[in-house]
């Protein structure tokens, strides 16, 4: 008889990182459970680039709808404009910035957690990094060790002793490693999104935080970045 495979949640936000978590996910053997928000961000770019995604590595996609524009507080969700920067060098290095969407990772990892006991999957991925980033509080290994340790607190798995396990493969990882293993793993990231202030065509700024940190991973990689920038 055929084993099944175990089932993982992952957080798939349409952007190089998630999309290399889930290439990663699908490569240990993990049926995938993708999962995106609409959550009142500037675009819906990233959404269509994660659709694309599941669509060759996902068993499940869902796209949950919740508003965080009814808090604003953030240039991703509120009339804020987005910080543009002439290079890597120019990014500020203290304070957290302005696209920082407030407690969103906690947000949505509770969303993956109800669906993942649901399922019965008792993993999460998410890229979270804590090298390469743009300073977000939720982001850290100690943000990721403390919610694991919540989850399994307050879910009837958890409390029958089904461990669930925040998996963060990319938490220690710079760009350009990020980037030559999902290529490694045939990640297409021209099918990726990370820019903060697309253009309506869809092509990225390349002067916002994202775009920046994104450019300089793959140069550090030695690679060409196949996204399409403004300039």
């Amino acid at each position: 008889m055929m084993s099944r495979k175990k089932k993982a949640v992952v957080l798939l936000s349409g952007g190089l990182d998630s999309a290399t978590v889930m290439a990663m996910a699908v490569d240990e053997g993990f049926e995938i459970h993708a999962m995106s928000f609409s959550y009142g961000q500037r675009h819906s770019i990233e959404l269509d680039c994660a659709a694309e995604q599941a669509r060759t590595c996902a068993k499940e996609f869902k796209v949950v709808e919740i508003d965080l524009r009814a808090f604003g507080g953030s240039a991703l969700t509120d009339e804020i404009e987005v910080p543009k920067h002439g290079s890597v060098e120019e990014l500020p290095t203290d304070g957290i910035p302005v696209t920082y969407v407030p407690a969103r990772n906690t947000i949505f990892l509770s969303y993956a957690l109800a669906w993942a006991e649901v399922l019965g999957a008792n993993t999460i991925f998410i890229g979270v990094n804590a090298l390469d980033y743009s300073g977000y509080p939720d982001c850290r290994p100690e943000f990721i060790t403390a919610y694991e340790t919540m989850a399994n607190l307050a879910t009837v798995a958890g409390v029958q002793g089904q461990k669930l396990t925040l998996h963060t493969p990319l938490i220690d990882l710079t760009k350009a490693e990020i980037i030559k293993r999902g290529l490694d793993l045939g990640v297409d990231y021209a099918k990726t999104n990370s820019c903060y202030d697309p253009a309506p065509d869809g092509r990225a700024c390349g002067h916002c935080d994202s775009c920046l940190l994104r450019l300089k991973g793959f140069a550090d990689a030695g690679k060409k970045d196949p996204r399409k920038y403004v300039q």
